[in-house]
C-alpha cells in the first residue's frame, strides 16, 4: 500500500539555484553528493574486513543553459592568477504539488574546471560544471 500519491513526487522543473546570492535562472540541473571514504579494518575470526569511515568526499555538478559569460567572469581571472575562488550555492526545490520545499546551502564551493569554448551548429549551448564543496546546511526539509 502506497503512503504517498504520484503528484507528491518532487519534479526538478521547480528547482532554483543561487550562486553567491545571485539567482541563476539559466540553471537546468544541480546535483551534490556526499560520498564516505572508508578504510578496511582487518579483524580476527572473520574473512571479511570491517569498514571504518575515515573521511568524506563532497562533489557535485551544475548544469546551465549557456546564456552569458557569467561563469567565465566569475572564475577566469582568479584561475589565471593561481587562486581558487570559493562560492556559496543555495538550492531550492519547491514543487507546488509536493509536501513542501527542500532548500540546502552548499558552502566552500570550488569549480573544478572552466569551459572557455564549447559550441556546435544547430545545438543549444549548455555548460556542465563539476565542483567540490566543503560543507552544507539543511535549511528546509520535507
Amino acid at each position: 500500500m502506497n503512503n504517498y500519491t504520484a503528484d507528491q513526487v518532487l519534479n526538478g522543473t521547480w528547482g532554483e539555484m543561487w550562486l553567491n546570492g545571485d539567482f541563476m535562472a539559466e540553471t537546468i540541473a544541480l546535483q551534490a553528493k556526499v560520498t564516505l571514504t572508508k578504510t578496511a579494518v582487518e579483524m580476527c575470526g572473520t574473512l571479511v574486513a570491517g569498514q571504518k569511515v575515515t573521511g568524506m568526499e563532497l562533489k557535485g555538478t551544475l548544469k546551465m543553459n549557456k546564456v552569458s559569460s557569467a561563469m567565465i567572469k566569475a572564475n577566469s581571472d582568479n584561475m589565471k592568477a593561481g587562486k581558487t575562488p570559493e562560492f556559496t550555492i543555495i538550492s531550492n526545490l519547491d514543487d507546488p504539488q509536493a509536501l513542501g520545499a527542500e532548500r540546502i546551502v552548499l558552502k566552500g564551493v570550488m569549480f573544478d574546471e572552466l569551459t572557455l569554448v564549447d559550441w556546435e551548429a544547430k545545438k543549444n549551448g549548455e555548460e556542465s560544471i563539476p565542483f567540490t564543496f566543503m560543507d552544507w546546511d539543511l535549511l528546509d526539509l520535507i
